[in-house]
């Protein structure tokens, strides 16, 4: 099998040789039915990538392969696997049945979403079932469609560990296993969710790899993963597609709203994806676009799935002219006879490039690709010249110094003070004025006066007892107190006890007459 697969980077001059890749699909060994779902998705002829790989998936043998976006790597996988899959098919409705044979992760929930419906869509003659499971949405209906038993379950990482640990999905049948746009997947935030799904499936299985871009790094992270895999590429690593018109105009940043307008006026496009860096600025953008007079949607991580997928269906429909998205959308998406895709913002990641403008010129057909660069962005340019190996002209864009950017000059004005009116280089003669002592507010002249003690002022901490005499000073009577003062109680009489003799009356000598009865 090794003979269709070596001279892949020549794909273009092997695709005369029917014997080595064949064209239509009716000449691959695929059951009827999957051959009669095929035609009813109205293909005919493979492209290289399917051409490619499905034999040698056919054959058993673990799989990387990497072609450009929008050639059809779906297809590639989930066709053979299905038809591998067929020997198990049967019309029981007992859950145990239908157990789980075949995995296939994606990174986003959007691209789950559209690899469940197209293997769906493969698999309607048959009696094998499919379900996609993905966060963002309530997990009871995927509950029970996982208790019902399902043959392929296409799921996003960390939804399918939600089912794993509640015990919704077993995976100890799994035969084929399938990770879309790879070099996401094992990128350093999805790994250890990778290491612990893969933990769960049987040792012996069929591993398959498909993405667009393939880092040599990834490359040997990926074949800890495969058991002597076959590296299928029908182009050069991280190609662009050369359907694509990719055109990079410097503009500055206020300007790039302007550019965009522009752009979309002067070349007549009629709907377009406009990709952006980070959710706040696209949520921005979308009402800015709105206010232009665009019908315009956002899709972000931000917003739920439910949202997510319904911004999508309405772009699909028509009845979106501009989508403004984050990468969520760059990966695997397929909109039909889309446009023109626009980068607001040059993606941080150069590989990202290469999938956002994939987005456009899919299957054979025309697209164009514009770049707004900034004198920021000069470092991300220059990794994206190095991805693609090929060097980027920034052209100049001329924008009207009209309204829109007068209005919102004007948003940005705000009153000058004296010194800012001032030409530059010329100095203030007038002396500075001095600082003024910050206003105290009247106050009363008695609460400025000292303290002064009252002639016949007798506090109470200068009474002394008398020395060697036994007997105390006059202690001030109870009446003497301030009325605001109150004397504490004791424990005693909170309980109800007998108050003590007051301390004036206890220390007070015996009477007179009882001291001369004693004396005589």
């Amino acid at each position: 099998m090794n003979e269709p697969i070596a001279p892949a980077p020549d794909a273009t001059s092997e695709a005369p040789e029917a014997a080595v890749a064949p064209a239509r699909f009716d000449t691959l060994p695929l059951d009827p039915k999957l051959l009669r779902a095929v035609a009813d998705s109205g293909y005919q002829v493979m492209t290289p990538i399917q051409a490619k790989a499905i034999p040698v998936v056919l054959a058993g043998r673990d799989v990387m392969g990497a072609a450009q976006t929008g050639t059809g790597k779906t297809a590639a996988f989930s066709i053979p696997l299905l038809q591998k899959m067929l020997r198990h098919e049967n019309p029981s409705m007992s859950p145990a049945r239908h157990p789980v044979r075949a995995l296939v992760l994606a990174p986003t929930r959007e691209l789950a979403d559209q690899v469940a419906n197209n293997v769906k869509a493969y698999s309607k003659h048959t009696k094998l079932r499919a379900a996609v499971v993905f966060g963002g949405i309530d997990m009871k209906p995927q509950t029970l469609e996982l208790k019902a038993g399902v043959e392929v379950l296409i799921a996003t990482p960390g939804r399918l560990l939600d089912h794993i640990e509640a015990k919704n999905c077993v995976l100890n049948q799994v035969e084929y296993v399938v990770l879309d746009e790879a070099d996401r997947m094992l990128d350093i935030g999805f790994l250890p969710d990778l290491q612990r799904i893969l933990s769960y499936l049987p040792k012996q299985r069929q591993t398959l790899l498909f993405s667009a871009t393939f880092s040599p790094e990834i490359k040997r992270l990926a074949e800890s993963y495969l058991q002597d895999p076959l590296l299928v590429e029908v182009a050069r690593p991280n190609a662009t597609a050369s359907t694509v018109e990719q055109r990079f105009y410097g503009v500055g940043t206020d300007d790039k709203r302007a550019a965009v307008l522009k752009l979309l006026k002067d070349r007549a496009i009629t709907q377009a994806i406009v990709f952006v860096n980070s959710k706040l600025g696209c949520a921005r953008l979308a009402r800015s676009f709105e206010r232009d007079g665009l019908r315009t949607n956002a899709l972000h991580g931000d917003k739920s799935q439910d949202e997510r997928l319904k911004a999508l269906e309405a772009f699909k429909r028509g009845e979106v002219d501009v989508l403004v998205a984050t990468d969520v959308a760059a990966r695997g998406l397929d909109i039909a006879d889309l446009p023109a895709v626009f980068n607001f913002d040059v993606p941080f990641n150069a590989e990202d490039y290469v999938h956002r403008i994939g987005r456009t010129g899919r299957a054979g057909a025309s697209g164009l690709a514009m770049t707004l660069v900034t004198r920021e962005d000069a470092r991300l340019v220059g990794d994206i010249e190095k991805l693609i190996k090929k060097k980027i002209e920034l052209e100049a864009l001329d924008l009207d110094d009209a309204p829109a950017r007068r209005e919102r000059r004007r948003d940005d004005e705000r009153p000058r003070r004296d010194d800012e009116r001032r030409p530059a280089g010329v100095r203030d003669e007038r002396p500075a004025a001095p600082p003024r002592a910050p206003a105290r507010a009247a106050q009363d002249p008695f609460f400025e006066r000292p303290y002064e003690a009252a002639a016949d002022a007798n506090p109470s901490w200068d009474r002394a007892t008398a020395g060697g005499t036994g007997t105390a000073a006059a202690t001030p009577s109870r009446s003497s107190l301030s009325p605001y003062i109150k004397q504490k109680k004791k424990v005693a009489a909170l309980f109800g006890a007998k108050p003590p003799p007051a301390p004036a009356e206890a220390e007070r000598p015996a009477p007179a007459p009882a001291a001369t009865s004693d004396a005589g």
